[in-house]
């Protein structure tokens, strides 16, 4: 006999799975069986809050325990059914007008599932658990400011923040004691997105718990919160005006013998924002911030004065210093003896002895100052690019940072009223050496 090959036939083989399958799902459909599907749900609905908290006798508010369980629900029908329920199509919900007792603590509140899906019916559903697990506690109302935030949004370009205020700035909370008792800040955060005009902003109010968390749903369901938890919030947004002058004076005079030299700023400018009306009073102002004179007392010095004054205060209305700058100045007033004068230096003009071998010198600043007195020469004939010959002494150096002194050569007739330093790095990198060796 001839044997067959599991090959053979392939047609006619296809062709039976086919017709298997059809008359299975024929068959199916035509029985349509029942079955059970299982569903989870982790929010139930408290309903009929008011009946405790009206009654004459309990007198109550009313929250679910913090670490409620989600509930598994199950429904049993015909498949056709069970194919068209969604998760979505479930409600929860537990009225507390059904509550077995009001006395046990926590009150076990039944829960009832519901589905808007034709043909399920309540007997076709069942629930674990089958009560909600609810506290009762002393009523209690609280007032709260808002905090106004924006996030990690910012405004357009060349624009800051001027003021954000809500409306209202304040809500009041009632709600069960111990969880007024937990807020700790009540936020509401608006999204700047780039904007360039004032504008105003309805946003939904997140409380804060005193371990800085915000609080879930079902607690702030158990909260009656002012205006339904929404606030106003307005943004004034204002213009970036860089390059603000500073100016500064002095009281006083210095001890005898001495003379005010200059009066320095660190920085000598700021940027601020403002509004129009306050940028046009800076305008009126010559661009410049005032430092009151009595700020800064030189009475009897012999030393440069320093102050650290804050800008804060100084401000015209409706102008405030951008987020990236500091609210304090230095005020420098430099005090020299008579007959003397202070002049700058350019660094790149000291030249710089026994340099060390395959190693580069870099200056740390720009320039230093040098203080020139004389008893018979015009101070405003010095020329301290052609006059004044500087150099330093780098005998023994290694790589490091050094402060070292300053040797000064000056015209017959010209003295330094105090020995001059300056800061160089010794290294072996590749960058630009500024020695002038």
């Amino acid at each position: 006999m001839k044997k067959r090959k599991i090959t053979d036939n392939i047609p006619l083989k296809i062709m039976s799975v086919a017709v298997a399958v059809v008359v299975w799902l024929i068959v199916v459909n035509i029985d349509n069986p029942v079955g059970t599907n299982y569903y989870t749900l982790t929010n139930v609905e408290l309903i009929n809050k008011e009946y405790v908290e009206s009654s004459d006798t309990i007198g109550k508010m009313c929250m679910p325990e913090e670490k409620q369980d989600s509930i598994r629900i199950a429904i049993t029908t015909n498949k056709k059914i069970r194919d068209k329920i969604k998760v979505s199509d479930i409600t929860a919900t537990a009225d507390l007008q059904q509550a077995v007792s009001l006395d046990t603590n926590p009150v076990m509140v039944p829960i009832t599932v519901t589905c808007s899906v034709p043909g399920v019916t309540p007997n076709d559903i069942k629930v674990t658990p089958q009560n909600l697990s609810v506290n009762l506690d002393e009523k209690e109302t609280q007032e709260f400011v808002v905090n106004v935030s924006r996030g990690d949004t910012k405004p357009g370009k060349d624009y800051e923040v001027g003021s954000l205020t809500a409306n209202p700035e304040k809500v009041r909370i009632t709600g069960p004691k111990s969880l007024v008792n937990k807020i700790d800040k009540v936020n509401a955060t608006i999204s700047l997105d780039g904007n360039t005009q004032d504008f105003t902003q309805d946003v939904n109010l997140t409380i804060i718990d005193k371990n800085q968390e915000a609080l879930s749903d079902s607690e702030m369901n158990s909260l009656r919160i002012e205006n339904n938890a929404k606030v106003s919030v307005t943004a004034r947004l204002w213009k970036i005006r860089q390059g603000v002058g500073i100016s500064a004076g002095y009281v006083g005079s210095p001890a005898s013998g001495y003379q005010v030299g200059t009066v320095t700023t660190v920085p000598d400018t700021i940027s601020v924002a403002g509004s129009t009306e306050g940028l046009e009073t800076l305008t009126q102002n010559d661009n410049t911030i005032t430092i009151p004179a009595d700020s800064i007392d030189i009475s009897g010095e012999s030393r440069d004065v320093e102050r650290k004054i804050s800008l804060k205060d100084l401000l015209p209305d409706n102008v405030k210093l951008t987020s990236d700058s500091s609210e304090d100045v230095w005020v420098t007033v430099s005090i020299l003896p008579e007959g003397s004068r202070e002049f700058t230096l350019s660094t790149k003009d000291i030249e710089v002895k026994n340099k060390p071998d395959d190693l580069q010198v870099t200056f740390e600043t720009a320039q230093i100052e040098i203080r020139i007195k004389s008893d018979t020469e015009d101070l405003d004939d010095l020329n301290t690019e052609t006059d004044i010959k500087a150099s330093i002494d780098l005998k023994g150096k290694e790589e490091g940072n050094y402060k070292v002194p300053v040797t000064l050569s000056l015209p017959n007739g010209y003295e330094t009223v105090e020995n001059v330093s300056t800061e160089v790095v010794i290294s072996s990198g590749t960058g630009t050496d500024d020695s002038k060796g």
